[in-house]
């Protein structure tokens, strides 16, 4: 009740500021706007920046067919309100102090969740990128012994490709295709992977398509650093197990027979122990 009073409070002294500014009529309905026009003229581009970094995700988890910024700023400003409701009943059930916490970091959580996961989404694919440019690399290397040009090169790659790689070489081909030169094509390549190990590579394209340098080579030592990088990857991601798999077996399988051990001897305690 007492929230519901101090909301009607706050609605009429709103309609009551609205009233006095305008009983002054336009001149003030000018001015106003005005000061809010320069206030917000700053924010606004970076909003803009911030707008053009949220299309930059979206392409990077090549969902920018099926996801919008518009869509995902929604999802944010849902997830935001949303959770609202459930940060209040949580807060005050937190333990010690963590009740301002809670309230602010639920909402919070809520509201950077979208982000994360097109992180999630455009890392897991860059992942995928780089499990399959090895034997792109070693392909494009043999063609670039034999003195094929750089759009060649990419378009024999993309051939015997697949999944996101195939998708990104099809796109600079395509690009080539239709007139774009190779500088541009290359460049689009480059910020699309956003420092990633095919940006390497049209890096390497666009330095040896302008100084003339050694490609064959250049190639064939990428393709062997990244499959040098995976294999300490692998070995680090089964380093990592053998722990987890410790924890599990202490936290779970041991007290799970310890608990099987003491019901058969809590069943079996006639036979075991003497009667009196």
């Amino acid at each position: 009740m007492s929230a519901a009073l101090a909301a009607v409070c706050a609605l009429l002294v709103a309609g009551a500021l609205w009233e006095l500014v305008a009983e002054r009529g336009e001149s003030t309905s000018v001015l106003l706007r005005r000061r809010l026009r320069r206030r917000f003229e700053a924010p606004a581009g970076a909003g803009s920046a911030a707008l053009s970094g949220l299309e930059r995700r979206i392409e990077g988890a090549a969902l920018e067919a099926r996801v919008s910024p518009a869509m995902v700023l929604a999802a944010k400003l849902a997830g935001g309100v949303l959770s609202l409701p459930v940060a209040a009943a949580a807060a005050p059930i937190a333990p010690g102090r963590l009740g301002p916490l809670v309230l602010i970091g639920v909402p919070a959580a809520a509201f950077l969740a979208p982000d994360l996961l097109l992180e999630r989404a455009a890392r897991a694919r860059r992942q995928r990128v780089s499990a399959a440019l090895p034997d792109v690399l070693d392909l494009m290397a043999t063609g670039a012994a034999s003195g094929r040009s750089a759009g060649t090169l990419l378009g024999e790659a993309m051939r015997s490709a697949s999944g996101p790689l195939r998708d990104e070489l099809a796109r600079a081909v395509a690009a080539i295709e239709c007139g774009t030169s190779q500088e541009a094509s290359l460049r689009a390549l480059r910020e699309r992977a956003a420092g990633g190990t095919l940006g390497t590579l049209a890096a390497t394209l666009e330095r040896s398509r302008r100084h003339g340098a050694p490609l064959s080579r250049t190639l064939h030592q990428q393709a062997g650093s990244l499959r040098g990088e995976q294999r300490r990857a692998v070995g680090e991601r089964a380093a990592r197990a053998a722990p987890k798999m410790q924890l599990v077996v202490a936290l779970l399988l041991v007290p799970s027979v310890l608990l099987i051990v003491a019901a058969a001897i809590v069943a079996n305690s006639g036979s075991l122990l003497p009667s009196f």
